[in-house]
């Protein structure tokens, strides 16, 4: 049997006060066509868009320098484990680009413009850029750097909350990646003898 509906096409015993959880159709279509030169911004994007492209660009210059350091260290690693050493620099510089090209793309969506300019990129960046004179040293500054991402990123995914989901599940996913590669440098560092690390 089909369900009764009343006049207001509400199933029969809702409550009459419930508001519907959609915005109606008319008022969606309306919205959508204003400001469309605005793109995936529309009014229902509650975070402060000035803040999150700050962040982002912040978060891209990040992930290039760490794109450096790791092939910089994958150029240069030399002695015990250098070979295993070598292959995850390598893999995680390749995922660092992945990440940068993701936060640019998420930049141009929310109508900004990444950073790519050297000039400033150190200081836009969370992290640092530690040559390392050794391969201890180089794991350890890939640590640290690893360690500083997951610390920041972790910080833009709270601050985001609800305001931004798009942004803030590319930031949690991208999250999980920094932290697999302090993980592996951590490993890394791990299997070098005590002695070695003097």
């Amino acid at each position: 049997m089909p369900e009764q509906t009343n006049a207001s096409n509400r199933p029969a015993g809702q409550n009459e006060s419930a508001q519907p959880f959609l915005t109606d159709v008319k008022t969606l279509r309306d919205r959508a066509r204003r400001h469309i030169e605005e793109g995936p911004v529309t009014p229902s994007y509650h975070a402060n868009r000035e803040v999150v492209l700050k962040l982002l660009n912040a978060s891209l210059a990040t992930e290039l320098v760490c794109v450096l350091r790791y092939k910089r260290h994958y150029f240069m690693a030399e002695g015990l484990l250098a070979e295993t050493a070598s292959a995850e620099f390598k893999e995680h510089a390749e995922q660092e680009q992945e990440h940068a090209d993701r936060i640019a793309e998420r930049i141009v969506q929310l109508g900004g413009e990444p950073e790519f300019s050297p000039v400033g990129m150190l200081d836009r960046s969370h992290s640092e850029y530690k040559p390392g004179t050794s391969l201890v040293d180089m794991i350890q500054e890939d640590l640290i750097a690893e360690r500083i991402a997951v610390d920041s990123y972790r910080e833009i995914i709270q601050y985001l909350g609800d305001k931004d989901s798009t942004t803030r599940r590319m930031f949690e996913e991208i999250l999980a990646v920094e932290e697999e590669h302090a993980d592996d440098m951590a490993s890394l560092l791990k299997a070098i003898p005590a002695a070695s690390r003097q």
